[in-house]
């Protein structure tokens, strides 16, 4: 008899009259707001403009959806276009299925646009919003339990997740591949939160930190699942993805630092700007001060280690 292991969840859907609140999206939903509030947390903390992240994952996120769904139509594409499958279930994607990999790809081209219209660096900006997009994966994963998904091999374990039958799957006990990338990804934000404390990453290797950490997780975790997927040389197309970007992410780290070291002093032009005008017409009965230097110099690191922005 088993004595303990993770129940499922009857149904991915509760009805509110005529309206589906669907388990996915809400995790999805709830993973975006996350990870832009605490994006505006530290965009701050560096110097920028209250709103401004909001501003940008008004693009960023749209184009991230897109190719999330993309990426997983495209690798699994026997879902949606083999024999007796339905095309059309492609468009379904609150029924589960968003690739990572194509989520932050084409989620980058939507913030580069977004920054390039505000005239911010992109790197600064992936910086300041890496922990918030692994707090967000870590919520996100929670919607393949709604959707008894993407689980590992049989355990007997006491965290072993209940599947129960249904299409495309037996019944039995799990490993629970979605709560272990959920858990992965909440140590991979708390890395890099302190990372850019300890070290003042910029030019972007705070989020090359937050890639090579994810799919250094997600290749073992990749390895486990049993669900259906292509293989090169044995192993499934994920774990290769992810052995291969995370090769990309370190050379990155390691050129970015030699090139370009230190950390960026100003991360939106404009929030100096402003800064500067109001220091140059303050409120009457008032003193002007003789510089911002928390706008020109940005206070560098974490929001909650603001009174440690010099150390290291």
């Amino acid at each position: 008899m088993d004595l303990a292991y993770i129940p499922s969840p009857s149904t991915g859907v509760v009805h509110l009259g005529p309206l589906p609140l669907r388990g996915y999206a809400f995790c999805i939903i709830i993973g975006v707001f996350v990870a832009v509030w605490y994006g505006n947390k530290r965009w701050i903390a560096r110097g920028g403009k209250a709103g401004t992240v909001a501003d940008i994952a008004v693009w960023a996120v749209p184009f991230g959806l897109v190719g999330g769904r993309l990426y997983h139509v495209i690798t699994d594409y026997q879902l949606y276009f083999g024999e007796g499958e339905n095309w059309v279930d492609a468009f379904k994607i609150w029924e589960g299925g968003l690739g990572i990999w194509g989520a932050i790809a084409f989620g980058a081209v939507g913030a580069w646009i977004g920054c390039r219209r505000r005239g911010i660096p992109l790197p600064a900006y992936a910086d300041a919003i890496a922990p918030g997009i692994a707090f967000a994966q870590a919520i996100g994963r929670w919607g393949n339990w709604f959707n008894q998904e993407l689980y590992g091999k049989p355990t007997d374990l006491p965290w072993a997740l209940e599947i129960s039958e249904g299409v495309n799957r037996e019944a039995g006990l799990y490993h629970p591949t979605f709560l272990y990338e959920s858990l992965w990804c909440v140590g991979v934000a708390l890395l890099v939160i302190w990372a850019d404390r300890r070290f003042r990453l910029g030019h972007g290797r705070a989020f090359a930190l937050y890639v090579a950490a994810y799919c250094a997780g997600r290749a073992w975790i990749e390895y486990m699942r049993v669900d259906e997927a292509h293989h090169i040389l044995g192993l499934r197309l994920n774990v290769w993805t992810a052995l291969l970007v995370f090769v990309l992410a370190v050379v990155y780290i390691v050129l970015s630092a030699r090139l370009r070291p230190g950390r960026e002093e100003v991360v939106e032009p404009e929030a100096v700007r402003q800064g500067r005008a109001a220091d140059a017409d303050p409120a009457p009965g008032e003193s002007s001060p003789s510089s911002a230097p928390s706008l020109d110099k940005g206070a560098e690191g974490d929001p909650a280690d603001s009174g440690s922005a010099n150390r290291g």
